[in-house]
């Protein structure tokens, strides 16, 4: 039987989920429930995913707007095993209550605290504490880059402590009209920024601090990293943990991928959804090895690259699939993930 899931929140991250279960062979999509009116929730039904209303106010003025219901989140939740929430930040937190009330499995998005759920996922590092647990938290974006790429090196045995500095997106595109800085740079005010100390929510040995700097730009954020190595290492060495990872594409300057803008056309030469980048995309050619230090440089793709993670995560709550290195060539698979774009 297939694992019927809901997704509560059809936005940015919300749609990409929605698309990504129906691809599963071993998921259902038992609908999308949201509050919206405008394009976005029409697009689902132009899909012909089942549309739910938050509650009985907003599904009269979906109706009104001539978008058709099939019920409530409650009438969701009734008809799924586990529901993925992909409301705005500090909205999941509030739908915590429900989903307890009604015994369903939940997962949260990264923007909501480790605190949520008591636990905090990323498939290549501990897909196991997840398995059968009824709540995780799947990472933010660079979160996710963050442990997947020194998850590599510790799996080698390379890794003693990074430093890294993020240069992040302003905003999503779709709202770069109505929100984003310009001819500025923004650094935060702390450090480290939250990305290190969320990365040690999923796996508390990591020896991580990040700085971070919001920047003109909304294609993806840029990740510039220094890595303390616990020996003297090769550039072979290192980059063959990197390739270890599923999840870690190289890419080359020689090959005119010089810059996100550059990567993004890519993807969409891929023919990707939405051109999206569900990898790191590390430059190899860029990588430097000095005795026992290493710095590199990767791109991460903020709207997608979380999408594989919340897949694995639904297996994992489950317990449909135990095995993570199965579940991870299965999401791969079906979502078209490679090691080497070509």
């Amino acid at each position: 039987m297939k694992i019927k899931v809901a997704v509560n929140g059809y936005g940015v991250i919300g749609k990409r989920v929605a698309d990504a279960v129906s691809m599963q062979d071993d998921m259902e999509l038992a609908g999308v429930c949201d509050v919206i009116t405008d394009w976005r929730i029409k697009m689902a039904g132009l899909k012909n995913y089942s549309v739910f209303a938050s509650d009985d106010a907003f599904k009269s003025i979906m109706n009104e707007a001539k978008i058709t219901t099939s019920g409530t989140l409650t009438d969701l939740l009734a008809s799924s095993d586990i529901i993925v929430d992909c409301t705005p930040k500090k909205i999941a937190a509030q739908n915590i209550e429900l989903y307890k009330k009604l015994g369903k499995k939940f997962i949260l998005q990264g923007g909501e605290k480790h605190e949520a759920t008591g636990h905090s996922f990323s498939a290549e590092n501990n897909y196991a504490t997840a398995l059968n647990r009824d709540c995780t938290r799947v990472v933010s974006c660079n979160t996710t880059s963050i442990v997947r790429t020194l998850t590599a090196l510790k799996n080698a045995g390379l890794l003693s402590k990074a430093r890294g500095t993020l240069l992040r997106r302003a905003t999503d595109p779709w709202e770069s009209h109505l929100d984003g800085i310009m001819n500025t740079l923004v650094p935060e005010k702390e450090i480290p920024s939250h990305q290190g100390p969320d990365a040690q929510s999923v796996d508390p040995t990591l020896n991580v601090i990040t700085a971070a700097v919001k920047v003109p730009e909304t294609l993806s954020h840029l990740h510039y990293w220094n890595v303390q190595l616990t020996r003297k290492a090769s550039k072979a060495e290192v980059l063959d943990a990197f390739k270890k990872s599923s999840r870690i594409a190289m890419i080359e300057y020689n090959q005119g991928l010089s810059a996100n803008n550059t990567v993004k056309e890519l993807m969409l030469a891929l023919n990707r959804p939405y051109g999206d980048m569900y990898e790191v995309a590390l430059w190899e050619d860029m990588l430097k090895v000095v005795d026992d230090e290493l710095f590199y440089a990767y791109i991460v793709d903020n709207q997608a690259i979380v999408i594989p993670e919340t897949i694995d995560a639904i297996r994992a709550l489950t317990g449909i699939e135990k095995d993570a290195l199965k579940s991870i060539q299965k999401t791969n698979t079906s979502l078209g993930i490679l090691p080497k774009f070509f």
